[in-house]
């Protein structure tokens, strides 16, 4: 490896690093929304509670400032990492039997879904479909 790509992936993962603090790393996607809409977490409780699910090695400095606060269940971290390790068994399965293309979608839809949830245009984007009908 040269100099110049040792920076890059040196700031690559620092900012992966800040991004991960910020919303729970990979579960960003997936768990902290579900402990948020379907579990009832506060924001910060879910973000704690997924850096707990990664936090060997990846997120535990992270991890610690959230359970600091008062934020993170290790419970719920438990049980999540049996289901994340099972489904991330089937899933990988699933995803490696569909076209690169299919995934790209599955993948973006949910991008979607999750960002409309969290600003909470849900009910606008209803009404305007509505509206269509």
């Amino acid at each position: 490896m040269d100099t110049n790509l040792i920076i890059a992936v040196l700031i690559v993962g620092l900012a992966a690093g800040i991004l991960g603090g910020m919303v729970g790393v990979g579960g960003g996607l997936i768990v902290v929304p579900a402990l948020v809409y379907f579990l009832g977490f506060s924001q910060h409780s879910a973000q704690g509670t997924s850096l707990g699910l990664l936090v060997l090695p990846v997120a535990i400095l992270g991890m610690m400032n959230y359970y600091k606060a008062g934020h993170v269940d290790f419970k719920v971290v438990g049980l999540l990492a049996a289901g994340f390790v099972v489904g991330s068994y089937f899933g990988s399965k699933w995803s490696l039997s569909l076209p690169q293309d299919t995934v790209k979608k599955i993948f973006a839809v949910l991008l979607f879904y999750t960002a409309f949830k969290m600003i909470g245009w849900e009910k606008a984007v209803v009404n305007w479909i509505k509206g269509l009908i």
